[in-house]
């Protein structure tokens, strides 16, 4: 299945989290590698999109507020460089609305 095209991804998900250096659980490193930054969110919500229109979501799990899947596949750079990751996506059973959750690293198919 795919995760559909008008899915949730909240800008403060880009803009206060994966795009910010932290010194634990950083991507802001791994996603800079690939041209996105704190300069260009939209760069990174546009790939986003891109790599769910590109890649299968698998089920992962279900718990109370809704259902999880992973979409794992190649994160398209601005700069050529293209990163494998791994996204964590919900559908909400409050609102019956997919949103995204978090994207990890990919270490087990990086080259």
């Amino acid at each position: 299945m795919k995760i559909p095209s008008n899915a949730v991804i909240p800008e403060a998900k880009l803009t206060q989290y994966l795009l910010v250096l932290k010194p634990r659980n950083d991507n802001s490193k791994f996603l800079a590698q690939a041209g996105f930054t704190l300069d260009n969110p939209e760069a990174l919500l546009i790939a986003l999109h891109t790599l769910t229109a590109k890649f299968d979501a698998v089920l992962d799990r279900t718990e109370e507020y809704g259902t999880y899947y992973q979409v794992i596949g190649i994160l398209e750079g601005i700069n050529g460089i293209n990163l494998n990751v791994i996204t964590i996506w919900i559908y909400r059973t409050a609102d019956c609305q997919y949103q995204f959750v978090t994207l990890i690293p990919d270490k087990e198919t990086s080259r």
